[in-house]
């Protein structure tokens, strides 16, 4: 079996690493704790039944107040998520992929509403959802 440079072992950030992050972790993690108190004012200002969104007929419609609640509990699992990444906790990758899972799902049944915050918001989600499910070279456990 061949040996692995030391090199390529070191500095990508993946689970069990406690050296460094890697810079795509870092931008996961900053972007997951940036969306999620903007997400949390988002659901303030539904809960406050601003008269910022509005939508007509459609599948997904809930009462606004209902949708500013999602917004807040899907911003404390990114801000929770974003700490993990950027702490570089053993959950703190899945955690993050499935907040913004889960943002990126309500973002898309949020579209009607307010679809000039919802489409970046989703575009968002799925670069840190590909930022930190994307492979990482580390130790096979040999050392």
């Amino acid at each position: 079996m061949a040996a692995i440079p030391s090199e390529t072992r070191r500095g990508y950030g993946g689970p069990g690493n406690s050296e460094r992050l890697s810079g795509a972790a870092v931008f996961a993690g900053a972007v997951l704790m940036l969306s999620g108190p903007l997400s949390i004012l988002m659901g303030a200002s539904g809960i406050a039944s601003d008269n910022l969104f509005a939508a007509s007929q459609y599948a997904y419609r809930f009462d606004l107040a209902a949708w500013g609640w999602i917004h807040i509990v899907v911003g404390l699992a990114l801000v929770i998520a974003g700490m993990g990444v950027v702490t570089n906790k053993s959950w703190g990758r899945g955690a993050g992929a499935a907040a913004a899972g889960i943002s990126l799902i309500t973002q898309f049944m949020f579209v009607p509403y307010y679809p000039l915050w919802a489409i970046p918001v989703m575009t968002l989600d799925l670069l840190v959802i590909f930022a930190l499910t994307r492979f990482y070279v580390g130790t096979s456990g040999g050392r």
